[in-house]
């Protein structure tokens, strides 16, 4: 399977390392594509080297002048895997934002392949209705969300908000099948 995961500028971005390496070693084809934000806790390096796959950074780096890069990573993607997911990337999603590579790879690549979002964020900024908002209309849209769970945060407080365990992200991403 293609997979596309996206990380994004959470905490949790260094258990993409471990996601994509399970994927790689389960055998599927992962692209990583990584926000200006995620880079801040995360070096492209090593999910370079756990995915056997050029990360992605900026939107208009192309290394094939016959290819455009999110169109190609979106045509080709089976899943596109958000983990970890901040609000900021679900409230852009919703509101048809495309201003970096991640978000134009969504955009590009819902209409046939399977968006997975796994959020990791702070308890409050978790529950407020904005964000709320943004998850159920994208559930009505055919977005699939991995509930983030109850935990003592990076932040000092305990409640809903810690990414997923990588067990359930890895189990719901490869029971996809296009």
């Amino acid at each position: 399977m293609y997979i596309v995961l996206g990380v994004t500028g959470s905490i949790s971005a260094y258990k993409a390392a471990d996601i994509a390496n399970r994927l790689n070693k389960d055998g599927h084809e992962v692209h990583v594509i990584m926000t200006e934000g995620a880079e801040a806790f995360i070096t492209p390096l090593t999910l370079q080297t756990l995915s056997k796959n050029k990360v992605h950074v900026k939107e208009f780096e192309e290394y094939d002048p016959t290819v455009v890069k999110h169109i190609d990573l979106a045509g080709n993607a089976d899943v596109v895997l958000i983990a970890p997911a901040t609000a900021n990337i679900i409230g852009k999603i919703a509101g048809g934002i495309a201003d970096d590579l991640l978000t134009s790879v969504v955009m590009a690549a819902a209409v046939q392949a399977k968006i997975i979002i796994a959020p990791a964020m702070n308890t409050n900024m978790y529950e407020n209705p904005i964000v709320q908002s943004n998850i159920e209309k994208l559930q009505k849209l055919g977005y699939e969300f991995i509930e983030p769970k109850d935990s003592h945060l990076a932040c000092g407080t305990t409640g809903k908000g810690a990414l997923a365990n990588v067990d359930e992200i890895i189990g719901i991403t490869e029971s996809f099948d296009r």
